[in-house]
């Protein structure tokens, strides 16, 4: 079978690997899309440190269950079409006990500490599988992982209707984040240094964009939202000097979900924090929200197609992934078509 492989930093390419056997509860899944994501770019450059190598890459998967053990608790059955919930955990540590699976102490990521489904196929623990509603294409399908982290970083926010979100990153997530916010009924906030995004987040209905290198940012957030400052702030850049702006720009009483990862650490005030009484909480990959984000997907509350960039086959895939990292500006997301959607 096709399979998309970094052998090492800056060398991907398509290859030829055998056919894997599902062991005990996996299920058999022949891909049909997969999202390239901004940690695939990362892993391909090699500057994310937990990805070992070689490694096949892709985390973003939509296809269909060839095989599955009859067991399986979402009553699976072959042919139907899924996506993949892709972090691995050990459920039996203190995060998994409680449902957070995402903090599991063990946490093993496809792509990135184990190897990936940008493959014809693919073996996946059955109960990892969610199924794809109805008339659901596959790039939608293909981008409901992304949305799950939108989605999460909302939900460690505790997002409520009527609440000013300020976002840092006009990124896929930073983006998405912004319809999840107002699909949620809150006013969204999209802060940006660069003003080709602002403006393609405006063509999306983002309501509220600014950009700190032309005005105060903080100044505007005031304005915008009367005085109060925001309620939530989610960093989705990874920007150090973000991250600290992001306590300035959250209200008295707020709210900072961090779902950015900066290389270094950042000074923060704790004075502020106190002063304020801010909540600081980490927003890691998602945990138990694809049935929301398939949900929001299909009803078209957050239209994921909007940020979808170009469909490419598994052969070009390489080729885009390195065009990519040299121009990122002339993306925002792209899905692979692995395979057709029918055998």
């Amino acid at each position: 079978m096709k399979a998309i492989k970094l052998e090492k930093p800056w060398q991907v390419s398509c290859v030829e690997l055998p056919m894997p056997v599902p062991g005990p509860g996996e299920a058999l899944i022949r891909i049909v899309a997969a999202g390239i994501c901004g940690s695939d770019v990362n892993a391909f450059r090699g500057t994310n440190g937990l990805v070992s190598y070689p490694r096949v890459i892709g985390h973003e998967l939509a296809g269909v269950v060839v095989s599955i053990p009859a067991d399986n608790k979402r009553g699976l059955k072959p042919g139907d079409r899924v996506v993949c919930d892709p972090y691995l955990y050990c459920g039996q540590c203190y995060p998994c006990s409680i449902g957070r699976t995402n903090c599991c102490t063990g946490l093993r990521v496809l792509g990135v500490h184990v190897d990936g489904g940008m493959a014809e196929y693919f073996c996946h623990p059955a109960d990892m599988l969610i199924k794809v509603p109805d008339g659901m294409t596959w790039e939608q399908a293909a981008m409901a992982e992304p949305l799950t982290i939108s989605l999460h970083g909302v939900h460690r926010g505790g997002l409520k209707a009527g609440e000013y979100c300020a976002i840092i990153g006009a990124g896929p997530i930073g983006l998405v984040a912004g319809l999840v916010a107002q699909a949620y009924g809150a006013h969204a906030i999209l802060l940006d240094v660069l003003s080709e995004r602002l403006a393609f987040a405006k063509k999306l209905g983002i309501e509220h964009v600014i950009n700190p290198n032309e005005e105060d940012a903080g100044v505007r957030i005031r304005e915008i939202t009367g005085g109060s400052m925001a309620q939530q702030v989610m960093e989705c850049s990874g920007a150090n000097v973000a991250v600290r702006a992001s306590l300035d720009f959250v209200s008295h009483a707020g709210r900072v979900t961090l779902t950015g990862w900066p290389k270094t650490e950042t000074s923060l005030p704790t004075d502020l924090i106190t002063k304020k009484e801010i909540d600081i909480r980490g927003a890691r990959t998602s945990a138990g929200e694809f049935e929301e984000a398939l949900e929001l997907i299909a009803t078209k509350k957050v239209d994921m197609m909007q940020i979808l960039t170009k469909t490419v086959s598994i052969d070009e895939a390489a080729q885009t992934l390195t065009d990519l990292e040299k121009n990122p500006a002339n993306y925002m997301k792209v899905v692979v078509r692995v395979s057709p959607d029918e055998p």
